[in-house]
């Protein structure tokens, strides 16, 4: 019977983005319907702001994301080409070069070139690129896959402080906004850790930090404006 294991790691590409890309939009949108509002703005104009907000936080998410996974891609490839022209021209000298990896590891020397032999005659550059480049199927950068769950999760995290702003009496507005984005920061950031394996109240404990400080100081902000304006 084949022995399966899942690893956390395999979720590390799309769960940094996901994760990423939530707290930013809970955090940016709430923080900018809390300064908008404390600036005692209408609510028509508080959720005006909100859906800009979402709409272009999400768009720069993706285009952000896309941009920097792209040019780790092209890294990647740069590498592997370089890795597969010396392939070409010094198998010899590449064969070595691996056999000297799996010693620096704990091979023995006949046992690192045996290994050596059997893997690149199956399939050296995926050899050289896992082992020499440190490049693999979990590892490798997937921009499309990035900015899309970048986008998405931004938009999905900023959706709760336009919806409580849309529906909270005006009074207590950025009350509930402040007080909901902090309570599915709280969550979010447990539910993070525990994907990630990490503490549940370490993960909760620091985004509710930066969040807090985020939403406070963008309320400062706007009761000093308004109060000047």
């Amino acid at each position: 019977m084949r022995h399966i294991e899942r690893h956390r790691s395999e979720h590390i590409g799309w769960l940094r983005a996901a994760v990423l890309g939530a707290n930013d939009g809970l955090i940016s949108t709430a923080s900018l319907v809390v300064g908008v509002a404390s600036a005692g703005t209408e609510r028509g104009a508080v959720l005006i702001a909100g859906v800009a907000g979402v709409v272009a936080g999400a768009m720069s998410m993706a285009a952000g994301e896309y941009v920097s996974v792209s040019s780790q891609a092209d890294t990647e490839s740069a590498d592997l080409a370089r890795e597969r022209h010396e392939l070409a021209t010094d198998d010899a000298g590449e064969r070595a070069e691996l056999a000297a990896i799996y010693v620096s590891r704990g091979l023995t020397p006949q046992l690192a070139v045996q290994v050596t032999d059997q893997l690149m005659a199956k399939d050296a550059l995926g050899a050289h690129a896992r082992d020499e480049l440190g490049i693999s199927e979990i590892t490798a950068a997937r921009p499309l896959q990035a900015a899309f769950a970048s986008a998405l999760s931004f938009a999905i995290g900023a959706a709760l402080p336009v919806a409580v702003a849309a529906l909270a009496p005006e009074p207590t507005l950025s009350r509930l906004v402040t007080g909901s984005a902090l309570v599915l920061l709280a969550v979010l950031g447990a539910v993070a850790a525990r994907v990630g394996g990490a503490s549940l109240w370490r993960g909760a404990a620091r985004v509710l930090f930066w969040g807090a400080l985020a939403m406070g100081a963008s309320a400062l902000v706007g009761r000093w404006f308004g109060a000047t304006v």
